[in-house]
């Protein structure tokens, strides 16, 4: 039956027929959420913002009992000797981030353009035991580092890669690969194959119509499969620590941890060097975090 204007507009506007115990209920339920979720996340930012306190406090601060929240003297000097030593120069710390951001750096690069038309051509091509490849491929993350460190270890050591930096960025991107390859598949499979088809009726190559017109789109993925791949091969402690024996080489977790030891640590040079060493990736992911939401949430609505 028709609505006259008059009615509609004499109506007003619809009103809430929820009954009034239900929306207190619903209040009730979303106070407590809230409450949870900053009572959570007040536990799991505790241990940081401690570190942060610490590396900003003066030694007898640091060592204060019962230990000072507030009324403490804020120095920078923690700051100070992760880069510049005693006497003015550089510190072994400061390689060390040096020797982090090289390694995992190219490693990530190298795991990256290795990685993606590995994954194209998994999407794209049919493959004879396409499926089983996949899998070995997949297998070779089972296993913990700790598990092959050993082979791996006598391996370098009899091929001259102990200790370098090309031996630890060979062996982060081998384990980066096969983590590329999978996340980078599911993304190209979002791309619809007709776009290269159209392109190569227009007179396009396969490679060219994967490069104008399939990799553009891909860039979301590929900013967040890199970011993964980056805090692999920034944070991996077991092989930097097995496969290096010198400063010059070795990596920041391994020389982190080493300031933990002898009679006396401290502890304000360990906050200083670990706020340090998980900046850079913070900012990474921060620049690319537009790619990074995109790139995790592609292919979650289908149209």
């Amino acid at each position: 039956m028709a609505v006259s204007v008059n009615e509609a507009v004499s109506a007003g506007p619809a009103r809430d027929r929820t009954p009034p115990a239900r929306r207190r209920r619903g209040r009730g339920r979303a106070v407590v959420e809230t409450a949870t979720l900053t009572v959570l996340a007040a536990v799991m930012l505790f241990p940081v913002l401690w570190m942060i306190e610490t590396s900003i406090k003066e030694n007898r601060d640091v060592y204060a009992i019962p230990a000072k929240f507030f009324d403490f003297t804020v120095t920078l000097d923690h700051f100070k000797d992760v880069f510049v030593a005693s006497g003015g120069g550089p510190t072994t710390l400061s390689g060390s981030f040096l020797n982090s951001v090289i390694v995992a750096g190219v490693s990530t690069v190298l795991a990256t353009v290795l990685g993606v038309p590995a994954a194209w051509a998994y999407s794209r091509f049919s493959v004879k035991a396409k499926k089983d490849q996949l899998f070995f491929i997949l297998s070779t993350r089972f296993m913990p580092p700790v598990v092959v460190v050993i082979p791996i270890f006598l391996m370098y050591r009899q091929v001259g890669l102990f200790d370098t930096k090309l031996g630890l960025i060979l062996i982060y991107t081998a384990f980066n690969v096969p983590f590329t390859i999978w996340m980078m598949k599911g993304f190209v499979d979002e791309v619809p194959a007709e776009y290269e088809d159209a392109a190569m009726l227009d007179g396009y190559t396969r490679l060219q119509a994967f490069w104008k017109f399939t990799l553009p789109l891909l860039l979301p993925g590929i900013a967040a499969t890199a970011v993964f791949a980056l805090i692999f091969s920034w944070n991996e402690f077991v092989f930097a620590i097995f496969l290096t024996s010198s400063d010059a080489v070795r990596t920041a977790p391994p020389a982190i941890a080493g300031l933990i030891g002898g009679t006396t640590v401290d502890w304000g040079l360990v906050a200083a060097a670990s706020i340090v060493f998980a900046l850079p990736v913070l900012i990474f992911s921060y620049l690319v975090r537009k790619h990074l939401v995109a790139g995790v949430t592609l292919g979650a609505v289908r149209r």
